[in-house]
């Protein structure tokens, strides 16, 4: 069997307080002036510059939430730098505890946006029988003297709840296509959220599918050999005593675990990426465990339908009209934008069982958000502008960048079928038509749509962000809902 790490893996663990003394202490000191490289003192000690004013990567307000302050990526760095020196001190590395210094100005933001990136920076996946290499298990964050420190370490433990959320949505992407089955993914929903008290778990499997009439979901899982399954988590306050504030959210996640394109079929130059496919059903799956771990006072509902894309004998076709869950149906002319056929099922589900306040669907769902937007940044559709620009300054807040896309009206019409009651690739703009197709199944229920085609996975490393699933989103979808 293919021996891949258990999920969640381990991540750095972070404490704070007085100095620690110690001879496997390695100090590290945080100044503010020019953001620079992690350099070696000549006392045996690291140092690391942080920028003494915020940079503005993307404009959307004035509002400080959409400066990157650094920290972030002070964080991953000084937790890479310390990997490949623990990594050649193997019993050094038992014992190791990373102390970090920082300045007497450092805020709360600053640093629960430092605990993310020690969380996420040397996060990796490696499939492999050979021993690990030892990597930094303790940091330890000397608080300012003199300040109030309650706020100091609430911010960080919220970062390192942010960071461990990414972390398990980058493993659950990376994991390889040939474990990562349908089956396999609702198995690891469950084991992740299992013994979460005030949490249900339900596993629809293909039969119940059937039963039900999940169209879509079933029409994309046709083509391969592993059924499809819909997954279906809820966290309710009340079962553990706590009051409900404000309406149920539904959150719906592409689970992809393999995209071919079905007939439709991609090229096979980076189809190998396509493992990642199930980003937005990860990044779901890890920021439902955390806001009911953290006990959020709201009803949160997760549904994430999962299918492989596979080419076959029995896989839909274009040209196919499918009956989706509540009775709508689609005209398929791209079997290879399945996403958004998964989606509708999960949308129209959820509306009708939950009537929830809001529905939000995350996907990576189409290669024009990312021409759009680039690789970066995560396009928002919202029919109220402000909804879409108040969750991108939540989601900005803890390092993941948004913009927000309009639905125009006139475009409404190219979203009808002559065959059918919608088409699937309606002409126009595609990740604006492909929001407003997934709009259709939301039974006049307030919805956004997410599309992270281009942020969902990494060529390289940057900031926080290692190759190849980045778990874009599930800080978002945490730090708005906890808000």
């Amino acid at each position: 069997m293919t021996p891949i790490p258990s999920i969640p893996q381990k991540v750095v663990r972070i404490t704070s307080g007085a100095p620690q003394d110690g001879s496997e202490v390695m100090p590290v000191t945080i100044t503010v002036g020019t953001a620079g490289d992690m350099e070696l003192q000549a006392d045996g000690s690291w140092a690391i510059e942080v920028p003494e004013k915020p940079t503005r990567p993307i404009d959307l307000t004035m509002g400080s939430e959409f400066a990157d302050d650094g920290w972030r990526a002070a964080g991953a760095t000084i937790v890479r730098r310390l990997n490949t020196v623990i990594e050649h001190h193997p019993v050094r590395a038992k014992k190791h505890l990373v102390q970090i210094t920082v300045p007497e100005t450092a805020t709360a933001e600053n640093l629960r946006s430092l605990a993310i990136g020690l969380t996420v920076g040397g996060h990796t996946f490696v499939t492999t029988n050979r021993r690990r290499p030892a990597k930094v298990r303790r940091v330890h964050v000397v608080l300012p003297a003199g300040r109030e420190t309650a706020t100091l370490e609430r911010a960080l433990d919220a970062g390192s709840a942010l960071g461990a959320a990414t972390s398990l949505s980058r493993d659950l992407a990376n994991a390889p296509a040939n474990v990562k089955s349908p089956e396999w993914l609702a198995t690891q929903a469950r084991n992740v959220v299992q013994g979460i008290e005030g949490v249900k778990i339900r596993l629809r499997d293909e039969a119940w599918l059937k039963d039900k009439g999940f169209g879509g979901i079933l029409a994309v899982g046709k083509g391969s050999t592993r059924p499809p399954y819909l997954i279906e988590l809820v966290w309710d306050p009340e079962v553990v005593g706590k009051k409900r504030k404000r309406q149920t959210v539904v959150l719906v996640g592409k689970g992809v675990t393999f995209d071919t394109g079905g007939i439709s079929i991609k090229p096979s130059q980076g189809m190998d990426t396509m493992r990642t496919d199930m980003t937005g059903g990860a990044s779901v799956i890890a920021a439902f465990r955390t806001l009911a771990q953290r006990q959020v006072p709201r009803k949160v509902v997760a549904l994430i339908p999962t299918a492989e894309n596979m080419v076959g004998g029995n896989a839909y076709r274009p040209g196919d009209v499918v009956e989706h869950y509540g009775g709508i149906t689609t005209e398929v002319s791209n079997t290879d934008a399945e996403g958004r056929m998964l989606l509708a099922d999960a949308i129209s589900y959820g509306t009708k069982k939950f009537k929830p306040g809001v529905i939000v669907s995350i996907a990576t769902l189409t290669g024009a958000a990312k021409v759009a937007l680039g690789l970066r940044t995560g396009a928002v559709f919202a029919k109220n502008w402000g909804v879409g620009v108040k969750l991108a300054r939540r989601g900005s807040a803890v390092g993941e960048r948004w913009w927000p896309l309009p639905m125009p009206d006139y475009l409404e019409e190219s979203v009808d079928s002559s065959i059918a009651d919608v088409r699937q690739t309606p002409k126009g703009p595609g990740a604006t038509t492909a929001a407003m197709f997934l709009r259709r199944f939301s039974r006049d229920v307030p919805f956004v749509h997410l599309d992270i085609a281009g942020p969902g996975r990494a060529e390289s490393t940057y900031d926080e962000v290692t190759p190849l699933g980045t778990g874009f989103g599930a800080r978002t979808l945490i730090q708005w809902l906890m808000r």
